[in-house]
């Protein structure tokens, strides 16, 4: 009985240690993509860059119909400087394509978005563009955006 609590005290503290990992990973993903944030908003605030001006885009390419593969469909996000800008989303099946159009505002959404979607705005702001992948490391998308079953891009945020 005696070794049966020593083991499931020993199981208890390996995974509060690798959930410990994780955690401090992701913040150390934070705080940097943070300061990216700050540094590229104080160019702007510093009048290094016309605010107006598109700077900002990334694309993403990934299958959204289990019909098609080949990574056909995509997300654009075109962004000038305060994050004002649209995220196109092209969902291309082997009889016909459905595109979609989202504005975005200082930033963010202005209709609620795709993961993919959220993917290549967060992308684009962060800088990261012009071709990004959905296993590309920015927090909270899993990368599980291709494949998959039918979806429309205004599924989930």
């Amino acid at each position: 009985m005696l070794v049966a609590v020593a083991v499931a005290g020993l199981v208890a503290g390996v995974a509060g240690l690798s959930i410990a990992v994780v955690a401090h990973n992701r913040v150390n993903q934070v705080v940097d993509e943070c300061g990216e944030m700050l540094r590229r908003q104080l160019q702007v605030a510093s009048g290094e860059v016309d605010e107006r001006a598109l700077r900002d885009l990334a694309i993403v390419h990934y299958d959204a119909l289990k019909e098609m593969s080949g990574h056909r469909s995509f997300s654009l996000a075109v962004l000038n400087a305060v994050g004002d800008g649209v995220v196109v989303s092209s969902i291309n099946g082997r009889t016909e394509t459905r595109t979609y159009a989202k504005a975005v505002q200082g930033g963010h959404p202005v209709e609620m978005l795709s993961p993919e979607e959220n993917q290549v705005l967060r992308a684009a702001r962060l800088g990261k563009g012009p071709i990004v992948t959905m296993d590309d490391p920015l927090p909270d998308f899993g990368g599980s955006g291709a494949g998959g079953g039918e979806r429309t891009p205004t599924a989930r945020a």
